[in-house]
């Protein structure tokens, strides 16, 4: 079973997957114990399942621009951040 471009899926019997994700290593220590990592998996799949994650989504990229804003880049400025990542990447 394929769970996304880059990241690994382990399919099991119960209809459940588990998925490695990368993240900031200091907000991975919320998920330090099973039990948080259930609580997290059960919360994203309700996100995921009902389509509420576009507008967290797009909640989270207008935080980041307006971050950014405040910070005095501009649209143009992260989107040259943006193309010179994908670059390195190889995308």
């Amino acid at each position: 079973m394929r769970c996304g471009i880059g990241y690994g899926c382990l399919a099991s019997m119960n209809g459940l997957a588990t998925v490695a994700i990368l993240m900031d290593a200091d907000a991975a220590q919320a998920f330090n114990t099973p039990a948080r990592r259930e609580a997290a998996g059960r919360y994203l799949s309700r996100l995921l399942k009902q389509g509420r994650i576009n507008e967290l989504l797009a909640d989270a990229i207008t935080e980041a621009k307006n971050e950014a804003r405040s910070n005095g880049l501009t649209d143009a400025d992260v989107d040259d951040e943006l193309d010179a990542w994908r670059s390195q990447r190889g995308g």
